[in-house]
């Protein structure tokens, strides 16, 4: 995890059940005598965030409906601390591309480093849940949501004249259709030894888990339609969850003739992740 992530350490459950007693129901201890919770059960999840922006970032509310995706916090906040090592400025202003209900990447980015943020969604629900967090935690108040009305666009008809960004994030749909994200699902409830096979791991919407082509496709869209903004964007990144997608989202990058190019690894535990992040300013 980076140095600097505050979530490194063990949780403390005390501490997280005092701001959020609705936590207390999914904390037991292990057999190793630890506290801690069933991290494939997008319930306890969803609690453990609620606790963790109460906590931390004194956030008033925060919840999601049950069938949205529930991010890990950590995970999402270790990829903001690497774009602060990208673009080393006091503050960034940055645009969340398909931020979801949870508008995690906005709250973190606002919460954590006091940056400038706004957000695109495509899904009206989901984009209605956002607003209502805004609405709720007047921290929140500067976040500016944008509504994605051309399902087959990404940057475009978000990114509007006189807009400038320093950084573009996304956490692109991983699976390319339902049947291989039902396919990973089973895969992962084996690995994580769960009960419930109906339900994916932290839950999730069709428009949240797949896109035709899966990560790939989408990244390679979003690289294509960077080359319209790059006056306007300093650096657009997105990150991508399976490592044998890299080579060919690489060179769909480069197609577009940048001036550079990164691959950023990132490692959260037992699980490696990595971001690409691609600038055309010189």
């Amino acid at each position: 995890m980076h140095p600097k992530n505050p979530f490194s350490e063990a949780y403390d459950f005390d501490l997280l059940i005092r701001h959020s007693p609705e936590l207390r129901k999914f904390v037991f201890v292990n057999e190793y005598g630890n506290q801690t919770i069933k991290f494939g059960d997008p319930l306890a999840v969803r609690a453990l965030n609620t606790a963790l922006l109460k906590a931390h970032y004194g956030l008033d509310y925060w919840d999601i409906p049950e069938q949205n995706l529930c991010p890990p916090i950590p995970g999402r906040l270790d990829y903001l601390l690497h774009i602060a090592d990208l673009i080393p400025k006091p503050t960034l202003r940055l645009l969340d591309i398909g931020t979801g209900a949870n508008l995690i990447y906005p709250i973190l980015a606002t919460c954590h480093f006091h940056w400038q943020c706004a957000a695109s969604e495509v899904d009206l629900d989901a984009l209605k849940n956002a607003q209502e967090i805004i609405d709720r935690n007047s921290v929140l108040a500067n976040i500016a949501l944008r509504k994605q009305g051309f399902k087959n666009s990404i940057l475009e008809h978000i990114i509007q004249p006189g807009d400038e960004f320093d950084v573009v994030v996304c956490n692109p749909p991983f699976f390319k259709n339902r049947t291989d994200a039902e396919k990973q699902n089973l895969r992962k409830v084996r690995n994580l030894q769960l009960e419930d096979r109906e339900r994916l791991n932290f839950g999730g919407l069709a428009n949240e888990l797949w896109y035709k082509g899966g990560e790939e496709a989408f990244v390679k869209k979003m690289a294509e339609e960077s080359m319209q903004f790059q006056d306007q964007v300093h650096w657009f990144t997105s990150l991508v969850s399976q490592k044998e997608n890299l080579k060919n989202i690489k060179r769909a990058i480069n197609k577009t003739q940048p001036t550079e190019v990164k691959v950023i690894a990132m490692e959260q535990g037992n699980k490696k992740s990595r971001f690409v992040a691609w600038t055309f300013n010189k």
